[in-house]
């Protein structure tokens, strides 16, 4: 199987946990990472941790661990072996090592999805964590000037918990496939782009908008009669309202063949 193939049979199983997830993902930038070595290296993070606060003495005061605030969309902050090696991430990523390693250590830590800035907090409290900021805590009032400083959003709209809902690991997996979408869009990597849209869409809240941009990708590596069969496929399936605007667009991508 390749890396896209083992994705979407770890995340159809049981056994999904953001650790294997996230390597998983990883596989997609390199498909011959060993997984048994960085689920080993989370393990030896956790060894002697018993506490939250041990659990932050560990990872941000002696491991080092902390947000990558001078290169933000460097695509090894959305990827965990180089998180693991470099000690530098995104809220999300740094959140998926402070789950896991809390996890093995018998602490549980839940992600919480806030619009603009990912923080983590023990499960069942509001007792907020910034993991981008060397693990300080949050309070509400602290949570709100994040939230407005990440999101570029005034006063004028309303905060509270509803901003911070608990968010599962299949979707930390596909903000983690979001944030790296963006990057190899911007950086013009259809052939890493292609990778990141098909893992995408083994996720829920996928649609249209991933086929369309996926089929696109295929077309910027010279494969375009695949992605027109992708949208033709599509277009077979689909309710009338979408079916001709994916069969224009197949049509479009075989138009490169004349």
């Amino acid at each position: 199987m390749d890396a896209v193939e083992r994705f979407a049979e770890l995340v159809r199983s049981a056994d999904l946990t953001l650790d294997r997830g996230a390597l998983a993902i990883a596989a997609g930038a390199d498909p011959a990472q060993d997984t048994d070595r960085w689920l080993a290296a989370l393990d030896r993070l956790a060894v002697g941790v018993t506490t939250l606060d041990g659990l932050k003495q560990r990872l941000f005061a002696e491991a080092g661990f902390i947000g990558n605030s001078k290169d933000y969309y460097d695509a090894r902050n959305s990827l965990l072996p180089h998180v693991l090696v470099r000690r530098l991430g995104i809220p999300i990523t740094l959140a998926v090592v402070t789950m896991e390693v809390g996890r093995r250590a018998g602490i549980v830590l839940e992600g919480v999805g806030m619009p603009g800035h990912f923080l983590v907090r023990p499960a069942g409290t509001l007792d907020h964590i910034d993991v981008f900021d060397g693990g300080v805590e949050m309070d509400m009032a602290a949570c709100e000037a994040r939230f407005q400083a990440a999101s570029g959003v005034g006063r004028n709209v309303p905060f509270g918990p509803h901003l911070l809902t608990e968010t599962p690991p299949s979707a930390m997996l596909a903000r983690m496939l979001e944030n790296l979408r963006a990057i190899y869009r911007a950086r013009a990597q259809p052939a890493d782009l292609e990778w990141v849209l098909r893992m995408r869409r083994e996720l829920p809240g996928a649609g249209h908008p991933e086929l369309l941009e996926l089929a696109g990708a295929l077309g910027d590596q010279a494969q375009w009669l695949e992605g027109a069969q992708l949208l033709d496929d599509e277009a077979e399936r689909a309710d009338p309202l979408h079916a001709p605007h994916l069969r224009t667009a197949a049509r479009a991508l075989r138009a490169h063949l004349n």
